[in-house]
């Protein structure tokens, strides 16, 4: 915070593994600091593996995760906006109103990432930003229309909302040599690292005893990440890929949106979800740093300029000015 001026520093925190209080004092403290740029992801948690590190026997069913979940971000936006004091719920018990100095952006902006049913209301209660993972535009179209559809049940406006589907871009001068980058990226992924990362976004202990160049098995439902095993498996069936086809893939872009070609090009994919009303804008995930980030930065930003898609210069010093997001009453 003290090292930069202008750019939104959002972290996550699990609203499993921590207390209203103490997280609402931690995020007030990092937006005064930086002037009104700190932000929250919020998590609910989907890992057996997490939930051990934190002294739990076993990870809590999903429902459950959202209920607490729930009742979290109505205490923390309460602490947030001065609301009068004291919260005796089902999870939580708060007395004192918070003791930190009011955010310079009315509060810390919050951002969520479920695409379940359970995460989807969440959103639609809480959030000021989603990042959602889809993989075609009628996929990334279907989410967009459901969220901002629900808002109107929680007294909210569609422009309350952002939704920022995640987008994992390599590029380069000609669409050749964006591939071969892609391909030579794509070979330093280790098949065992693939499976496994691939086994723990799916929830199951072990892919590696299936045939590699088989097809993905049926799988039960999972109480982790439900929407991203229900993406793969759909990903795998679509595009009938193997183990290997599948993980190799998952693990250089965790699921989300792959695109490979020019500037131009990558450009006219943006542009077309973003006119056609399925996306607010991008979470870009550069597939290394700071090579491919810089790449993204000196060659697509330009062309996104060029078109009038995208800003040349900072309107606002918060966050929320950043994003285009109105100040909480």
């Amino acid at each position: 915070a003290a090292q930069t001026e202008r750019i939104g520093l959002v972290s996550t925190a699990s609203t499993s593994y921590n207390e209203p209080y103490g997280l609402a004092r931690t995020f007030a403290s990092l937006d005064n600091l930086s002037g009104g740029r700190a932000g929250w992801n919020l998590v609910t948690s989907a890992s057996p593996i997490e939930a051990a590190n934190f002294g739990a026997t076993g990870l809590r069913p999903h429902a459950d995760r959202y209920a607490r979940a729930r009742e979290f971000a109505r205490v923390i936006t309460g602490l947030w906006h001065r609301k009068p004091a004291g919260h005796d719920g089902e999870s939580f018990s708060v007395r004192d109103p918070l003791d930190i100095p009011p955010s310079p952006q009315g509060a810390p902006v919050m951002v969520q990432a479920g695409a379940s049913d359970d995460g989807k209301d969440l959103a639609a209660r809480t959030a000021d930003v989603v990042f959602s993972a889809a993989q075609t535009f009628e996929e990334a179209k279907a989410f967009y229309d459901d969220l901002k559809g629900r808002l109107a049940a929680y007294g909210r406006q569609p422009d309350d909302v952002k939704i920022m589907p995640g987008v994992a871009p390599i590029v380069a001068a000609t669409k050749a040599e964006a591939q071969a980058k892609y391909d030579a990226l794509q070979q330093l992924i280790p098949d065992d690292v693939g499976v496994a990362l691939l086994s723990s976004y799916l929830s199951i202990s072990d892919l590696g005893r299936y045939p590699i160049d088989g097809p993905l098995p049926e799988l039960p439902e999972s109480e982790g990440m439900k929407s991203r095993q229900a993406l793969v498996i759909e990903q795998a069936r679509r595009d009938g890929l193997s183990i290997r086809e599948l993980a190799r893939y998952f693990a250089g872009a965790r699921g989300h949106w792959r695109i490979v070609g020019t500037a131009g090009e990558i450009a006219d994919e943006l542009q077309a979800r973003f006119e056609g009303g399925a996306a607010d804008g991008f979470n870009v995930m550069p597939s290394w740093f700071p090579g491919e980030l810089d790449a993204f930065a000196t060659l697509v930003v330009p062309e996104l300029q060029r078109r009038g898609l995208f800003r040349k210069d900072y309107e606002g010093r918060t966050l929320r000015d950043h994003l285009g997001l109105k100040r909480p009453i």
